[in-house]
């Protein structure tokens, strides 16, 4: 055999290896997929996102063709295909479909002020949207930075599609599932600076029943109302409120198991690891991803101080009746925020059940965070 037809083949294969081709900035993002990926599988924090999305941050930071966007004679990458999905809003919308046939919004309907509770927490989001422009960020960016905030990721990659804003779509869905997996970390220390122990301590009465009729017009009413107000959040709260109909109706069991299991767990592969794919080091190794970073953190303290404030004012209002650890809820990671309420509400006393009644401000945010990303589009005249 032919030595120099051998030492070519062989210096072939060095030149197509990832080794020869990757920067310092793509091994520092692989280093960054890694600890995410420890973060998820040995400390649990929200596996079922962060463990695609490490792992699409993996995938393109060892083969950045995987998110080659198709035209001028390319195919496109396997990722590329996946991500047109977000940029279309298909998947964040199929993912609410889901979160809404798993969700009870009988809490909800109990306790009707929780809606008021779901509204102060989506203070933070306006805080970082001027927070954003203070920063030098645009009009249109900073309010799809700002819904990190909610601490919702679907609704982060919804709006930043909607409002073009897909240069940011990486470090915002980033870091708002990044935040939505700490919220045990980052929301106690605030809810214990702002509320006292005896306010920790307050017992909250027993939920009202709810009627099967009540769950059942539920979410028709609020499809109504909502959609006739800001027609902009059809998709997102039209498709939370139908995933629920499917669960309440009881004559579409084969649906709301689809919408909640099969359906929901093939979206999150798809959006998680689209999302992480997002993330190669050109992308996100700049200083707007660390404001990004910042401004979302700040969004999603403040959405939490605002939500325990308001419950203070509730507390006061009501004569000691609300437990102001609710109010933290109210941003839309669900049901994560209702189970630090009853954690923290716990840890003051241990007989003290505030789970289903955090769980009120806590879907309420969800439909919160929709409205929100709705007013942006609506201001911004996006349809």
């Amino acid at each position: 055999m032919d030595l120099s037809y051998v030492t070519n083949t062989l210096s072939n294969l060095l030149q197509q290896t990832a080794f020869k081709n990757l920067t310092w900035g793509n091994y520092v993002m692989i280093l960054v997929a890694c600890v995410f990926l420890y973060l998820a599988i040995a400390k649990g924090f929200e596996p079922l996102l962060l463990t695609p999305i490490a792992f699409g941050m993996l995938l393109v930071n060892i083969y950045p063709s995987i998110m080659t966007p198709f035209g001028d004679g390319q195919t496109g990458g396997l990722l590329y295909y996946f991500y047109v999905l977000d940029e279309w809003s298909i998947l964040p919308s199929l993912i609410f479909m889901g979160v809404g046939a798993m969700t009870d919004f009988g809490p909800l309907i109990a306790n009707p002020k929780s809606f008021l509770l779901g509204a102060a927490a989506q203070f933070g989001i306006f805080t970082a949207y001027f927070g954003a422009i203070a920063m030098g960020f645009n009009d249109k960016a900073a309010a799809a930075i700002s819904i990190i905030g909610g601490a919702d990721g679907p609704t982060s990659i919804f709006l930043a599609g909607k409002l073009g804003q897909t240069a940011l779509l990486g470090p915002i869905a980033v870091a708002a599932y990044s935040y939505m997996s700490l919220v045990p970390i980052i929301q106690p220390p605030i809810m214990k600076l702002f509320t006292t122990e005896k306010e920790r301590k307050i017992k909250m009465g027993q939920l009202r029943p709810v009627s099967k009729l009540e769950k059942i017009l539920f979410p028709i009413v609020v499809t109504i109302v909502v959609c006739m107000i800001l027609p902009t959040t059809a998709p997102l709260v039209g498709l939370l409120m139908l995933g629920n109909l499917f669960k309440e109706s009881g004559v579409v069991r084969q649906l709301q198991e689809t919408a909640s299991n099969a359906l929901m767990y093939i979206v999150v592969i798809l959006l998680g690891t689209s999302v992480g794919a997002t993330t190669s080091a050109e992308a996100f190794l700049n200083i707007d991803t660390l404001k990004i970073v910042l401004l979302g953190l700040i969004a999603f303290a403040f959405g939490t101080f605002a939500g325990v404030v308001f419950g203070k004012l509730m507390c006061w209002a009501t004569k000691g009746q609300v437990n102001p650890l609710i109010g933290s809820a109210g941003v839309s990671a669900v049901p994560m925020a209702a189970r630090v309420s009853q954690k923290v509400g716990a840890e003051a006393d241990p007989t003290n059940f505030l789970l289903m009644h955090a769980m009120g401000p806590n879907v309420a945010g969800v439909v919160g965070t929709a409205v929100a990303a709705g007013t942006f589009m609506a201001i911004f005249g996006v349809f």
